[in-house]
C-alpha cells in the first residue's frame, strides 16, 4: 500500500514507463496509418493540402509519419527524431482538419501531440534500440 502513495522512483520504473509510453502511443497511432494506405485511393484528392502541397503529397507524408515512425518508436530506433513528424502530423491534423478544437473533435490528436513530446524531451528511455546502439563504441 505504501508503494502506492509513495513519490520514490528508480531509474528502472521510469525506463519502463518510457517503454509503455512508447509502446502504447506507437500501437494506438498505427491503426491511423493503416487506415491512410487502405484508404489512399479514396482519400488522395480530399485530404488535407499541408503548406501548399497537394493532398495526395500530404497525404503520403501523413501515413509515412503515422506508420513509418511509429514504428521507429515501437522498437525505440531514431526515437526523438521519429517524433517530430508525429508531432508536425497531429499539428496539422488539430488546426486544419479539426480547426483547433482541442477539447472537441481534435482532442485526440492533442493527447497524441503530449504523449509525443514528453517521448521527444525524455528519449526513449533505456529499454529500447536507441539505448542499446547508444552503448557501442567504435
Amino acid at each position: 500500500m505504501n508503494s502506492l502513495i509513495s513519490t520514490r522512483y528508480t531509474t528502472a520504473m521510469v525506463d519502463g514507463a518510457l517503454l509503455l509510453l512508447r509502446i502504447g502511443t506507437a500501437v494506438l497511432m498505427i491503426p491511423h496509418g493503416l487506415q491512410k494506405l487502405n484508404g489512399f485511393d479514396k482519400m488522395q484528392n480530399e485530404f488535407v493540402s499541408f503548406l501548399g502541397l497537394s493532398p495526395k503529397l500530404s497525404l503520403v507524408l501523413a501515413m509515412s509519419a503515422e506508420l513509418g515512425c511509429s514504428l521507429l518508436l515501437l522498437v525505440g530506433l531514431f526515437t526523438r527524431f521519429a517524433t517530430v513528424p508525429l508531432i508536425i502530423t497531429m499539428l496539422t491534423a488539430l488546426f486544419m482538419a479539426h480547426q483547433g478544437a482541442l477539447f472537441g473533435d481534435g482532442e485526440k490528436n492533442g493527447l497524441f501531440i503530449t504523449m509525443f513530446l514528453v517521448l521527444l524531451i525524455l528519449g526513449p528511455g533505456e529499454y529500447s534500440l536507441d539505448a542499446r546502439l547508444g552503448k557501442r563504441r567504435f
